[in-house]
């Protein structure tokens, strides 16, 4: 079934890059695969490390631009380190000025306060007021405070620089293996902000696959937030949401 997206013709960019849970790659993979997005474009930076990806036969860059209608999506499935995120949100905001986006998405993990959380939840942080009809209308509760850190400080940064409405979709997830139960969370709230129809059956039945095949990933990234985390120490300041 062909998927319509309608968000009043709002051109929206979709924004997913490994974070706690690999929340940000399971989310916005699968919904790239569920609406058979089509690959218009890549991004290369200099100094990536050489890395390239196969899926089904096909040789796919680890730094990716889909779209369908009005619903752009760019996907990395590489964490960034400290001195290339800069880098990969200044050319994410490059790609929203040449595109005229109305609108960014990103989703992201949030360390759960129990862990693992017993019915993980969903947050939301938005960087425009325009955005707080969004919220309220798809029932997420808003982040109100806290500390956020590395690759989403440093886009946050700048979309608000921008002046694109920004949201920010948190979901509580284990912090260090790959969690596709937070994402399937994560999921369902993306799919009510993108009014679309995003079944996630197929990721419930592939749960254990899934945690198996992206534990090296999750590692990596693990390792790209320690950098982060020894060059800019997170602060001690409690996640506080409701």
């Amino acid at each position: 079934m062909t998927q319509k997206i309608n968000k009043k013709n709002k051109k929206i960019l979709l924004v997913g890059f490994p974070s706690s849970g690999l929340i940000g790659t399971f989310a916005t993979s699968y919904v790239v695969h569920t609406l058979k997005m089509n690959q218009i474009g890549e991004i290369d930076h200099p100094d990536l490390l050489p890395t390239l990806f196969v899926e089904n036969g096909e040789i796919l860059e680890p730094i990716r631009i889909y779209n369908k209608e009005n619903l752009f999506v760019i996907l990395s499935d590489i964490p960034f380190e400290p001195d290339l995120a800069s880098d990969f949100a200044e050319m994410v905001v490059n790609y929203s000025k040449e595109q005229k986006i109305d609108m960014i998405v990103m989703v992201s993990g949030l360390e759960a306060l129990n862990n693992p959380p017993a019915s993980p939840k969903v947050y939301g942080l938005i960087t425009d007021k325009s955005l707080e009809k969004t919220l309220y209308e798809n029932q997420i509760s808003k982040f109100l405070a806290g500390s956020i850190y590395g690759t989403e400080a440093k886009l946050l940064s700048k979309f608000r620089k921008l002046g694109v409405p920004t949201l920010v979709i948190y979901a509580e997830c284990h912090p260090f293996f790959p969690d596709p139960n937070a994402a399937i969370n994560a999921i369902t709230t993306l799919s009510k902000v993108l009014k679309i129809k995003l079944d996630t059956e197929d990721i419930k039945n592939k749960m254990e696959t899934l945690r198996i095949q992206h534990r090296n990933l999750m590692q990596e990234t693990l390792n790209a937030l320690q950098q982060k985390q020894e060059k800019h120490p997170k602060p001690k300041v409690p996640q506080i949401y409701r």
